[in-house]
């Protein structure tokens, strides 16, 4: 063993127990977190999941250009890795080469060469569209600045110093590649940097060596204090995130254990680990802030914040907790109020378009909900409005201050018959409060009433003994509400043996199809909208032939599109009516705009920036068409509003897809 080799062990060993000490600590910290979680379900479902996300990076791609240079810059840390695992190896015996490998190692020494170039050329771009361009959602603080700088300028350096080697290393050989080694760009360089008389190829390779070797160290030390942690804990929070049919619904709270005393979380140890992780694999790439609808009209809320102030709440306060030190100045800090006001939490919509967009499936609206409901039912803080609705939705039930009785009044002289009077119906239509109690959309209701007699379903309705779904008060953070709700609902589905239900709300339609599960409700769910192209499909509706031309923007429903999937199946019913042209709004489908409406929000004030509903209108008028399609009661609303606005309500019609279908059948 050289000199050389005992300098290297010397500085190696104790720079990697340095890095896995940081390491520990990191998962000593997220245990603190007390809410249980259990992620270690359908592993193969999840390894899947890691292929598709990773190493596909089928959510960075969703940012084209941002997604290309991420693209070049992981595989090529991939690739890196054969390169710095050589290096590390020839630190203990420095004759040591991978060429053994054979074919294997030509493959990996060109791809080095190849994307070697390509990372250098995507860390000076993504340089330039950070520091030059300021891309608006790399705007952070000046700390964050220096972190990226720093972070990208040693992955910079990894590169040339790994080319410096290479090329020295060809040099050093009589420019004569090694066994199976294909190093096309650096024998090149090699040939142009260097002749058969140079005398500093050894120094040179010793140099780049030595560099490569305390860059790739320092930058390993240095990934547990940077934001950049994420390429450590990024592939942990993809592999553990929500699955689908998990994947956007809320956990239940065990509102019967009498010895919890704290509902939700007010704190990091209130969390769950998961929760804890999110925060150590956030990138700070403003994806979920970019996309946020209250961020975008100027209101407090950043998804971003949200995460990072998990974070370093965490980094205060979880040191302590895993000593089992109990009394600190920090502890009379909460994350929320101190870190995390609360009308930050109480602007969310729970569109989801945050967690749509994080491309490390951070799961931003399940720790804004908990927060929330430590809110609501640990401290009794919340907007002073919500007092009413609570209420309403407890003694009506229905957020709205009507009469429980005239559920379904809407009923009248239409020969709708309720579940009592025909409980052989082969379909429950799920009528909902909207659809029930609100003048616009019960006409709604009415159409879609009216295209299942013409198509002979046989339906009937639960009448007043319909309840308000729980959405609204579980996404508000009033969970014991909310069971309250479904628990007497399911009591009732499950008295009359339902199976399938249909429902004209996305809001109902998820909480039905996919939260009512948690709470032994199991039912075949549809959205008005999926049973309508089902209709016509099958032929059971038929459309006129001599219908006018018109042109139409259709706007997603959040809980209908993003949260279930559910884009095509209102597109394809309306373009089966002749004359009736589609208009796409910039944000559509998956990256579709909120309206405003949910997460609560249609009963909350805006008491800060500007208008959700508004936004979304101005990007429907655009589209020069005289109407606005949408397949939700919120929806309508919002949109019906924000028109008002504009002055534009005798231009301008909002009609529910349901209502064009039946004017447009025979």
């Amino acid at each position: 063993m050289g000199f050389k080799n005992i300098v290297f062990i010397t500085l190696f060993i104790p720079a990697m127990g340095f890095f896995i000490r940081n390491c520990s600590k990191l998962i000593k910290y997220i245990k603190v977190a007390k809410k249980k979680d259990d992620r270690f379900d359908e592993i193969g479902q999840r390894v899947k999941h890691v292929i598709i996300v990773v190493f596909g990076h089928s959510k960075l791609f969703r940012d084209p250009k941002a997604g290309i240079l991420h693209f070049f810059i992981f595989w090529g840390f991939i690739l890196f890795l054969f390169a710095v695992l050589e290096t590390f190896i020839q630190g203990f015996y420095s004759s040591f080469s991978l060429s053994f490998a054979g074919w294997f190692y030509s493959a990996v020494t060109l791809m080095e060469d190849v994307f070697g170039i390509l990372v250098i050329l995507s860390i000076l771009y993504a340089l330039y569209r950070r520091f030059i361009i300021h891309v608006p959602r790399l705007k952070v603080e000046k700390s964050g600045k220096v972190d990226a700088a720093a972070i990208l300028l040693m992955i910079l350096f990894i590169c040339i110093t790994m080319f410096g080697q290479n090329i020295s290393s060809i040099a050093m050989r009589g420019f004569s590649p090694k066994p199976y080694e294909f190093h096309p760009v650096s024998a090149f360089l090699s040939s142009l940097l260097y002749n058969s008389n140079s005398f500093n190829m050894r120094q040179n390779y010793e140099f780049f060596w030595w560099t490569h070797i305390i860059i790739v160290l320092t930058f390993l030390n240095y990934l547990p204090y940077s934001k950049h942690l994420h390429i450590l804990t990024s592939v942990p929070n993809i592999f553990f995130s929500n699955l689908n049919p998990v994947r956007n619904t809320l956990k239940p709270l065990n509102m019967e254990d009498e010895s919890i005393e704290v509902y939700g979380a007010g704190d990091i140890d209130q969390f769950s680990w998961k929760q804890l992780l999110d925060g150590y694999a956030c990138t700070e790439c403003g994806r979920c802030t970019a996309a946020c609808p209250a961020a975008e009209v100027g209101k407090s809320l950043s998804p971003r914040k949200i995460i990072t102030d998990i974070r370093r709440r965490t980094a205060e306060k979880a040191p302590l907790l895993a000593k089992g030190i109990f009394k600190r100045n920090s502890f009379e800090k909460t994350l929320i109020h101190d870190y995390i006001s609360d009308i930050e939490l109480w602007e969310c919509t729970t569109c989801m378009a945050c967690v749509q967009e994080c491309p490390v499936m951070i799961e931003h609206v399940d720790s804004i909900v908990d927060m929330r409901r430590n809110l609501v039912l640990t401290e009794s803080q919340f907007p002073s409005n919500l007092k009413n609705v609570f209420k309403s939705i407890e003694t009506n039930y229905t957020p709205w201050p009507f009469n429980s009785a005239d559920r379904a009044k809407w009923a009248e002289g239409t020969g709708v018959k309720t579940i009592a009077e025909n409980a052989n119906c082969d379909i429950l239509f799920w009528v909902g409060c909207a659809g029930s109690f609100d003048n616009r959309f019960k006409k709604v209701t009415k159409a879609f009433a009216s295209i299942m007699q013409k198509a002979n379903i046989n339906f009937a309705i639960l009448g007043n003994e319909e309840k308000c779904s729980g959405d609204t008060a579980r996404r508000l953070g009033n969970e014991y509400l909310a069971q309250m709700m479904i628990k007497e609902n399911i009591e009732i589905l499950n008295g009359y043996g339902v199976k399938k239900i249909v429902t004209a709300c996305p809001h109902c339609f998820h909480s039905l199809k996919n939260e009512y599960k948690q709470f032994g409700g199991n039912y075949e769910v549809f959205h008005h909208s999926q049973f309508i192209q089902k209709l016509l499909d099958d032929g059971s509706i038929k459309l006129k032939e001599d219908n006018k031309k018109i042109k139409v923007t259709y706007h997603d429903p959040c809980y209908l599109g993003r949260y279930n999937g559910v884009f095509d199946s209102p597109r394809k019913s309306l373009k089966k009516i002749k004359g009736l042209e589609i208009v796409e709004m910039k944000r559509s489908k998956s990256k579709g705009f909120c309206c405003g409406a949910g997460g609560g929000r249609m009963f909350l004030e805006d008491e800060e920036g500007g208008k959700i509903n508004v936004e979304r209108t101005r990007e429907a008028l655009e589209t020069n068409t005289g109407m606005i399609v949408s397949a939700c009661p919120f929806c309508m609303t919002m949109l019906t509003d924000g028109v008002k606005h504009f002055e534009k309500s005798e231009q301008i019609e909002i009609k529910d897809m349901s209502e064009i279908i039946l004017e447009n059948s025979n």
